[in-house]
């Protein structure tokens, strides 16, 4: 039996800011655009409690929210957006590529790359065996079963005091465990954590081991670096938020990686491999904010139809 090939212009593998940006960009140009996205459109961005950076919307919106509006300007610009569609593999079909999935084959003339990321793991003891027990990497999904509780919070940069205070919402405590010396990233976001009563910052802290029982996590295990000494904190919860890792397994083989699992692209988001081009958190030097994984987006797809263009293609 021969194996169903569906023919494309564009194909863009991941619905998050950046593919359904790149989606609507190609639709619009003309264009036959699909997006084969593995779980629900809106990526990371669908967990977020409150997006206040986001230009034209200065009172702020719920990740929620924006997603369904990225994805409803794609659709109606004309593009396909497939749902739990797992990408397996890309390869060559000199002109075309082709993104294998558990259903067929899809033939495009260019594909963009969105996968994006996903949470870093603290690698530690306890960590996967209480995970959905106490351990979490979403304080909007999860905070409200932690309500007057004491939690804690590893990380210390954007993602981190953003979770820190939606979890300061529903938690009596938030004590966050910073490794390094002070809290990274913008600025009214520190001004908000260090005003929060509820949150506790403690730097130096390296967690060893998350602990716990049948009824899921009672502590954190840390080591202080100033005093070189190991404690035991009690708390019902670890939300962690230490940086994230590009979806970029289907890639190996196929296109260069740094050592990161990044891909490397140019100024206009092409690869080495002609057709391809990568997008928002899984290219190499991508500054992994929403509003510039939509102008990735937005990049890829001006190029993606100027390379379709300037090609000549078999009937």
């Amino acid at each position: 039996m021969t194996e169903p090939v569906e023919g494309y212009d564009l194909a863009v593998i991941g619905a998050g800011a950046g593919g359904l940006t790149a989606a609507m960009y190609g639709a619009r140009l003309g264009l036959k655009t699909v997006v084969l996205e593995g779980m629900m459109p809106g990526g990371q961005v669908i967990n977020a409690e409150k997006i206040e950076n986001f230009p034209g919307f200065p009172d702020g919106l719920l990740g929620a929210d924006l997603a369904p509006l990225i994805e409803r300007q794609a659709s109606d610009a004309g593009a396909e957006v497939r749902m739990f569609t797992e990408v397996e593999s890309i390869e060559s079909d000199e002109p075309y590529l082709s993104v294998n999935t558990p259903e067929g084959r899809v033939r495009a003339r260019a594909v963009i790359v969105a996968t994006g990321s996903d949470f870093a793991s603290l690698g530690v003891d306890g960590e996967e065996t209480f995970r959905g027990r106490g351990v979490s990497n979403c304080a909007t999904c999860d905070g409200a079963f932690f309500m007057n509780e004491t939690v804690a919070l590893v990380g210390g940069g954007d993602s981190a005091m953003d979770e820190a205070l939606t979890m300061a919402g529903f938690a009596s405590r938030v004590i966050m465990l910073v490794r390094g010396d002070n809290l990274t990233g913008q600025a009214l976001l520190r001004e908000r954590v260090q005003e929060n009563t509820k949150i506790e910052v403690r730097y130096g802290m390296t967690v060893t081991a998350i602990t716990g029982g049948d009824s899921g996590v009672t502590g954190v295990r840390v080591l202080d670096s100033n005093s070189g000494e190991e404690s035991d904190l009690d708390v019902t919860g670890v939300f962690i938020f230490v940086g994230t890792t590009p979806r970029s397994s289907y890639l190996s083989g196929f296109v260069d990686l740094d050592g990161g699992g990044h891909v490397e692209t140019d100024m206009w988001m092409s690869t080495e491999t002609p057709g391809l081009f990568a997008v928002g958190d899984i290219r190499s030097g991508s500054a992994r904010q929403l509003v510039t994984s939509a102008g990735d987006g937005a990049t890829a797809a001006i190029a993606a139809h100027r390379y379709i263009e300037s090609r000549s293609w078999p009937e």
